[in-house]
């Protein structure tokens, strides 16, 4: 294995999620500061989307290495395509709770009783379901219930849902209307930058031990990112590969070269899809005794035949793409700045909730 010629204590780039490897992304932190403000509210729902490998897990499992879990209580759930009382159960199953032969009503009384009691604990319970864009509206709405459970008018469960981008499609859906005007934070995972793909690299290296062989050229990092997209589990399948591939090689410097070679094995260990059979058009009757005419006497005929002049197709209209890309450059300005915007917003609630818990306490502390 690569990792004893290169001398390091483990795998740098497993695919499955390790909260150890967190690497502090631009996309990522600012992901912790909205759910940083979501758990501050303790109520509703908290969405973070992504594409496949985007990370999302990783976020999530780091989040728990970060809480008090003396002050709250994490349940963890993967959901498969399941319905609303199959939700429900998971649930259940996931705070402890004995589900074999209850009902849904007695389940219901079970899982608020155990709220209640964590409440009451002074804990707060967060539920954290990966995987959400397979749910069905009757488990999303399952969910949304489970959210109404409240003591005092403070809720007993807050919901972190994590899914592929469609989810956020299913959520504009008119059937999660209800549960749609409860959540208080989204975020979306973008891919890495290219400049954050060098250091992510190194990042995973150094937590598995890498004293700094092999070497990575400025060049190597460019084709990673041009061909993972900078997604973090397609930079660690690449990453992986290429590090087997130098230690194959003896390579003490891993340049562009040695990418594009690993891309070019990848490519020939992929099978090629064959394309799908298209089916047969029906055979035109054919005359008898007819001899082949050159290509200009077979549309002759044609221009024979017709009584008027047909008609010419009208030129498509030239396009302007001067007007286009000014038009494309002044809405990436409007979403840019309106982002901005909303990130001051951001900011000023995080800190206008903290200093509204340091007054709270202040006063506490001062009766």
């Amino acid at each position: 294995m690569y990792t004893d010629y290169y001398g390091l204590s483990e795998q740098p780039f497993r695919l499955t999620p390790d909260a150890r490897f967190y690497f502090d992304s631009r996309t990522h932190k600012k992901a912790m500061a909205y759910l940083g403000y979501g758990l501050a509210q303790g109520e509703g729902f908290i969405v973070i989307t992504g594409e496949v490998g985007a990370g999302k897990s990783t976020l999530a499992q780091h989040l728990l290495t970060t809480i008090d879990r003396a002050r709250l209580n994490a349940i963890s759930l993967v959901s498969t395509q399941v319905e609303g009382d199959d939700m429900l159960r998971l649930a259940a199953q996931g705070m402890g709770l004995a589900v074999a032969g209850l009902s849904k009503a007695q389940l219901l009384d079970e899982v608020e009783r155990w709220l209640d009691e964590q409440a009451r604990a002074r804990k707060r319970t967060l539920l954290i379901v990966d995987e959400a864009q397979n749910l069905s509206i009757s488990a999303l709405e399952e969910l949304r219930m489970l959210s109404n459970f409240q003591i005092g008018g403070q809720a007993l469960l807050q919901i972190l849902l994590l899914g592929q981008p469609e989810f956020r499609q299913k959520l504009a859906s008119a059937a999660l209307e209800q549960l749609r005007q409860r959540v208080i934070a989204t975020h979306h995972l973008d891919p890495m930058g290219e400049a954050e793909l060098g250091p992510y690299i190194e990042h995973r290296l150094t937590l598995a031990g890498w004293q700094g062989r092999p070497q990575f050229t400025p060049e190597a990092f460019f084709a990673l990112h041009r061909h993972s997209g900078g997604i973090p589990r397609r930079v660690n399948q690449l990453a992986s590969r290429l590090l087997l591939f130098a230690a194959v090689e003896q390579l003490s410097t891993i340049d562009g070269e040695a990418v594009e070679a690993v891309m070019a094995d990848l490519a020939a260990d992929t099978p090629a899809v064959a394309p799908a059979p298209q089916p047969e058009q029906p055979s035109e009757p054919r005359a008898e005794a007819q001899t082949p005419l050159p290509t200009e006497e077979r549309v002759l005929p044609l221009r024979v035949a017709a009584t008027t002049r047909p008609v010419e197709p009208e030129p498509e209209p030239a396009v302007d793409h001067v007007l286009y890309e000014a038009r494309i450059a002044a809405l990436e300005a409007k979403v840019a700045e309106q982002e901005s915007a909303l990130r001051r917003i951001l900011t000023l609630l995080i800190d206008w909730v903290e200093h509204d818990q340091r007054v709270q306490s202040y006063r506490h502390n001062a009766a």
